[in-house]
């Protein structure tokens, strides 16, 4: 191996021998700990790197229980460094120390600079200083004022997902140097729009420290959604509006005590399933550097190769009790001194990997159920990966949250139109007991979702059957191709006035569907006011126009909008539309008084087996009996509420809807028409067993008003 050159000579540093835990660099107003794990080191060298890219090596003498550690008192915040790990370079044996490579600490809270060559292919040998990213130590003393979170159940909460850049770069009210950045998604004009749609909870996509591909670079793209990240402790440095090294921490925790005195929770997007060090060709910027086989799932027969659950070329080693530690830290570190109120985990299943299969119990979810800081937070689980069983929809433990793929499979599904049984849907609207409620869990452990990130919007749902990724350069071959969605009659734009008409009204449908059914509904930004991304249904390298929002749509599409308002308001009134706990379903010992749930047929008669199973039917009506709420209020009190009509109807003609009997309801208004712009209807009384007209296509709610 090619030894490195000598270091600079620069005046000595005081060295003391400094304490193992906590692992990092740690400022405790006098000076700074460095401490960092290897099992397979030598030796470890300190790099306290200069304003001119000079750096000083400090040996880490003092070894505990494989920790390197020493405290240098004259240390303080801004300070860059890394580490340089002298140790065995044997890749057949999964050992891939390399001393020339100046490594980033994996408890850094703060990094600085760009990657240059070094975000490359690895190049054994080769010194990375100046080419990589350095650490930097933070101040950890932050004026959080009187902060408080939220906590704010699951049954009352509206999650809204979005990007910190792209929710904040074009919004025309934000001061240009703040756009793109915390400080611009905790600028008023941001928190009034998230406040004035019903928001409760912003769930931001990766904001920890991650890499810019190489690949994506060279083609002009760059890596826009962040699922790469390095730096768990770290938030990431492009998003803040100060330059200065370590000034993202301070600037993203002024941003959590914004949003939190709005009522507004901040959950983040966590990527703790792989690393941007990619496989055995990808770059050594930190993990593999510091010891391989610790960090990374190695092929058994071959350690010289990377496990792949993921489909990014590697996956983090969740077996060994360090990276455990890393993950659990980490989590600890975001609530406590970040004060963020829960995490959605991106490929969860990988989590659950202690051998190949995926176990409902392993060791991660052990330590997060008995962990007192993190069980007590939002827990959301993308529950699947790319490796084999890995899709594990329902069978997350107790305290998990779930993206519900088959919410939105099958909302999808019933709205374009395709044959599908109406039990299945009516599972999905009323909170998926069959996937959660045998293991302990209620309504609200189904996050349910029409539209992510990963997929077509809401307005290209309705507007495009197929994928449209060229600007992705890779010939379309990338990004889902089977996306269960609807053009409407064109793909793409059209003038056609009917088109565009029944596209309208499929988001108004779709997004009602989700607002009204329950669980825990979660929006994807800008779907809200008809954001497009022209067809890209996988804008993961996409930092432009396509990704970001378009703020004028507000005005242009602001029917839309308010009949979003409208829709989320509905919800946030009436505690019908957002039980605790799942409905009964029996009918009540008085024949006069329903139960908390009943179905009809447009005809107006209660739903059959046969009815239950017709694979072709498009038409249902649902009755929620706001009278007949079992749970009790926070103080122990008596919830009543209106009762709902809900008339679903995804033909293609318009249909009569016969009114149930003067047992569910003698009178009935409409709260809500999805075959109107904004939602808004006539105020017309309608009475038991009379008809209504549903139009084609469209969701119409009504409200017993006696």
């Amino acid at each position: 191996m090619p030894q490195t050159p000598a270091p600079p000579d620069l005046t000595p540093l005081g060295v003391w021998p400094g304490t193992a835990y906590p692992l990092g660099a740690t400022y405790d107003g006098v000076g700074t700990n460095f401490s960092m794990f290897s099992e397979v080191a030598e030796r470890v060298e300190l790099c306290l790197i200069d304003p001119d890219n000079r750096e000083q090596r400090i040996p880490l003498d003092e070894v505990d229980g494989y920790v390197w550690h020493a405290y240098i008192p004259t240390v303080a915040p801004g300070q860059r460094y890394g580490f340089r790990v002298h140790g065995p370079f044997e890749p057949e044996r999964g050992l891939r120390c390399d001393p020339s490579k100046l490594l980033l600490d994996p408890y850094g809270k703060a990094f600085d600079g760009h990657f240059g060559s070094d975000s490359a292919p690895y190049i054994p040998g080769v010194d990375s200083l100046g080419h990589t990213m350095t650490s930097v130590v933070i101040n950890p003393y932050f004026d959080w004022a009187d902060d408080r979170a939220p906590k704010r159940p699951y049954h009352e909460t509206v999650i809204y997902e979005a990007h910190v850049k792209g929710m904040t770069i074009t919004h025309p009210d934000v001061p240009p140097e703040l756009r793109g950045t915390y400080a611009g998604m905790a600028h008023p004009a941001i928190i009034e729009h998230l406040r004035d749609l019903g928001v409760t909870a912003v769930e931001l996509m990766p904001v920890h420290q991650f890499l810019q591909d190489r690949l994506l670079l060279d083609r002009g793209l760059r890596n826009y959604w962040g699922y790469n990240s390095f730096g768990y402790l770290a938030p990431h440095h492009e998003y803040a509006a100060n330059p200065a090294p370590g000034a993202a921490v301070t600037e993203f925790k002024a941003m959590v005590r914004d949003l939190h005195t709005a009522g507004i929770e901040v959950i983040l997007d966590v990527v703790y399933n792989h690393t941007a060090e990619g496989n055995e060709f990808g770059p050594t910027i930190c993990f593999r550097g510091i010891d391989n086989a610790a960090y990374y799932r190695l092929t058994d027969d071959d350690p010289r190769h990377y496990m792949d659950y993921t489909g990014t070329g590697n996956s983090l080693n969740v077996r060994h009790p360090h990276t455990l530690q890393l993950i659990m830290d980490s989590l600890r570190y975001w609530i406590l001194d970040m004060h963020v109120d829960g995490f959605r985990f991106d490929l969860a299943a990988t989590l659950a990997r202690e051998l190949h299969d995926v176990d409902r119990l392993s060791t991660f979810f052990d330590l997060v159920h008995q962990d007192p800081v993190v069980s007590q937070v939002k827990l959301i689980a993308e529950p699947w990966d790319v490796g084999e069983g890995g899709y594990q929809v329902g069978n997350f433990p107790v305290r998990w949250t779930e993206w519900n793929g088959k919410y939105r499979d099958t909302v999808r599904d019933y709205w374009r139109g395709q044959p599908a049984t109406l039990g299945e849907f009516a599972s999905r609207l009323t909170g998926s007991s069959d996937l959660y409620e045998t293991t302990g869990r209620r309504p609200g452990a189904s996050i349910n979702f029409v539209t992510a990130h990963d997929g077509f919007t809401l307005a290209d749902l309705v507007s495009y059957n197929e994928k449209h990724n060229a600007a992705n350069g890779e010939d379309n071959r990338d990004g889902e191709t089977y996306n269960r969605s609807w053009n409407c009659g064109a793909e793409g734009p059209t003038d056609d006035p009917a088109i565009r008409a029944l596209r309208a009204r499929q988001q108004r449908n779709l997004l009602a569907t989700l607002l009204l059914s329950q669980g825990t509904p979660m929006l994807l930004h800008g779907d809200e006011m008809g954001r497009s991304q022209r067809g890209n249904n996988n804008t993961y390298c996409q930092d432009s126009e396509l990704s970001w929002m378009d703020w004028s749509l507000m005005h242009t599409n602001a029917d839309l909008l308010d009949f979003t308002r409208r829709a989320v308001a509905l919800r946030t009134r009436h505690p019908v539309f957002r039980r605790r706990r799942f409905f009964d379903g029996r009918p009540s010992a008085a024949p006069d008084h329903p139960g908390d749930i009943a179905w009809f047929t447009p005809e107006g008669e209660e739903m059959t087996a046969a009815d239950w199973d017709n694979g072709f039917g498009r038409s249902l009506a649902v009755f929620l009996n706001g009278t007949a709420i079992a749970e009790p209020g926070p103080r122990g009190e008596r919830i009543t509420d209106d009762s709902f009509l809900l008339c679903f109807n995804a033909h293609d003609a318009d249909l009569n809807f016969t009114l149930p009997d003067s047992d569910h309801g003698s009178e009935w208004t409409v709260a809500l028409d999805c075959s109107t712009p904004t939602g808004a209807a006539p105020d017309r009384a309608y009475h038991a067993m009379s008809t209504i007209e549903v139009s084609a296509r469209c969701l119409l709610v009504l409200r017993r008003t006696a």
